[in-house]
């Protein structure tokens, strides 16, 4: 496996924390702890384009981005103290922030026109989008949520938290259909369904990737200490062949997702990485190249082949 280091991108002013894709596959945007939400043209990756400011209604200043979510119209970003910025970069005067969670949002996800945030006091909540209201809150546990996956073919969105379980949701009946207890010794960061949707992988502070048999009823089949400190993030590529972990080691590693295997090592020593924890990933479908961004305040664009 090749990997080249294809532009890195600074700008912001504090660690980068979230990424999602833009209304093109050349488009992605990044949230930071700077409170700044920069949209990046893949086509010239040189200099970020600033779309909005997150601003903490409690002490009237910047609130760092933990997550993101981008329709043509919408912005949603999720902040340090709980609150979702509605932003509509189209017409500003119809933002408007609503402080729900408590401490951060973690993850932001749109399932069947239905908007669905995780958050530090563990409530997984459902809006709507167009009214900018909560539907219906689901408490999981008194312990962080943290990175959501949906599977479509079952409905189900697999939701890991910091209490160390992965909780599985039935999304239409708003209730939790299964739990993976003590899927990780600590907080479970990371969770990923495979895209055929036979495994659900998982990464959590204790370092360790895991991978659990989704048609098995969650039978771990793979477990292994992956990283030498917490996984932040998982993503697999476009064409499902390799998926991606990134860790607060600084490191970002590929896996084979057919055997298991460990492929490539991607650090600042020989790749040109980053000098501080990676905390998120997207493997754009754009050229097939891996976006990843740190606390060193930079994204990095990887080609990978």
């Amino acid at each position: 496996m090749n990997v080249k280091k294809i532009a890195q991108l600074a700008g912001h002013n504090g660690g980068v924390f979230t990424l999602t894709e833009g209304d093109e596959d050349y488009l992605l945007l990044s949230g930071a702890g700077d409170g700044w939400i920069v949209e990046w043209d893949l086509t010239q990756p040189k200099d970020g384009r600033l779309l909005a400011q997150a601003e903490d209604s409690q002490t009237s200043g910047r609130a760092s981005v933990f997550s993101l979510w981008k329709n043509k119209e919408t912005i949603v970003a999720g902040n340090m103290n709980g609150g979702l910025h509605w932003i509509y970069p189209n017409d500003t005067s119809l933002n408007k922030d609503v402080l729900h969670h408590k401490k951060g949002v973690y993850d932001i996800q749109m399932i069947d026109n239905q908007l669905f945030t995780t958050g530090g006091s563990g409530v997984l909540t459902k809006w709507d989008l167009k009214n900018q209201r909560a539907i219906e809150s689901l408490q999981l546990t008194s312990k962080s949520l943290r990175q959501m996956a949906y599977l479509p073919k079952k409905n189900e969105l697999a939701v890991g938290a910091s209490d160390g379980n992965i909780y599985i949701i039935d999304v239409l009946n708003f209730s939790i259909k299964n739990t993976i207890e003590g899927a990780h010794d600590n907080s479970v960061f990371a969770v990923e369904y495979s895209p055929d949707g036979k495994f659900l992988w998982s990464g959590g502070r204790d370092a360790h990737l895991k991978v659990w048999d989704v048609e098995q009823t969650l039978v771990p089949i793979f477990s292994e200490p992956a990283h030498w400190f917490t996984i932040n993030a998982i993503v697999f590529s476009p064409n499902g062949k390799y998926v991606a972990s990134g860790s607060r080691d600084k490191t970002i590693k590929i896996w084979d997702v057919e055997n298991l295997k460990l492929l490539k090592v991607i650090d600042a020593t020989r790749n040109g990485g980053h000098f501080n924890s990676v905390n998120t990933l997207l493997w754009s479908k754009y050229n097939n190249w891996l976006i990843s961004g740190s606390d060193d305040r930079s994204l990095i664009v990887w080609g990978i082949s």
